[in-house]
């Protein structure tokens, strides 16, 4: 299942796998002047390849490794031999094959390995130049590209919402809040946010200083729930009111405890 809008000169893609007529989970692209930034899942591939037949596609960047970012890289590398650039501690994932839980096979399946080369420090379209920000937190290798004329923030997953509630175990909190000021810190007169879940966040900037104070608030009141003896059950229980239901839905992988556990490790 494909829906497409656009925002200024942004073709956005969101894509799902369709059960029953129904959408799974939406997840984004993004389509600017020949540049595609991101794939989607491999069960939208052949939905991405059509859309895009006929329309000047000369490059793509997949902002980080996971399943739904670079499920329609194969196909259009086969149809189309455009080349595809990706973080480069992603390189080598993209590269081999995915294992995934049940319940990512489930929403997004199988990627099949890809052929990715480096992002460089900027990526070049005939009227825009983006420049490819590292942003790790979400995932190792994870990038946002830029394009500072016109404030466009194409900013992957480093930012879905303000307040998040639960987190994959890998997701390091820190890493994320650095990322996001790095993205507040650009010297543009504005910042939007094409995000990968799909918002496209007009006041980017208060959208990532909500979400930071969110984090570092939500840091200091666990540890000092830490330092007054509470394990990491108790914390969750006193600030969320226990484990979130997501966590049996994605066989433990997303869950209240990473937060938890996440934000007890940052630095103060």
């Amino acid at each position: 299942m494909i829906e497409t809008a656009t925002f200024e000169e942004i073709t956005q893609i969101r894509m799902s796998r369709e059960i029953g007529g129904k959408p799974v989970y939406w997840v984004a692209a993004y389509l600017i002047d020949g540049l595609l930034i991101d794939t989607g899942c491999s069960f939208t591939a052949d939905e991405l390849a059509a859309f895009l037949d006929g329309r000047p596609l000369r490059q793509v960047v997949n902002t980080h490794f996971h399943e739904d970012h670079i499920g329609g890289n194969r196909l259009l590398q086969e149809k189309l031999g455009i080349p595809i650039f990706a973080p480069a501690d992603s390189v080598p994932i993209i590269a081999r094959e995915a294992k995934l839980f049940p319940y990512q096979e489930m929403v997004w399946g199988y990627p099949i390995p890809s052929e990715t080369l480096p992002l460089p420090a900027l990526i070049q379209t005939e009227r825009y130049t983006f420049d490819v920000i590292d942003t790790p937190g979400h995932s190792a290798g994870h990038a946002a590209l830029v394009e500072q004329s016109r404030g466009w923030c194409f900013s992957g997953d480093i930012f879905a919402r303000e307040k998040m509630k639960f987190i994959r175990p890998e997701e390091e909190m820190g890493e994320t809040v650095a990322s996001m000021k790095r993205l507040i810190d650009l010297p543009t007169d504005r910042l939007i946010l094409f995000t990968s879940v799909g918002r496209i966040v007009e006041d980017g900037r208060q959208a990532l200083q909500d979400c930071i104070q969110y984090i570092e608030d939500l840091s200091r009141r666990a540890k000092a729930l830490e330092k007054n003896g509470r394990g990491v059950p108790e914390i969750m229980r006193e600030l969320f009111g226990g484990e979130h239901a997501f966590a049996a839905l994605s066989n433990g992988q997303y869950t209240t405890e990473n937060l938890v556990r996440s934000v007890l490790k940052m630095e103060d």
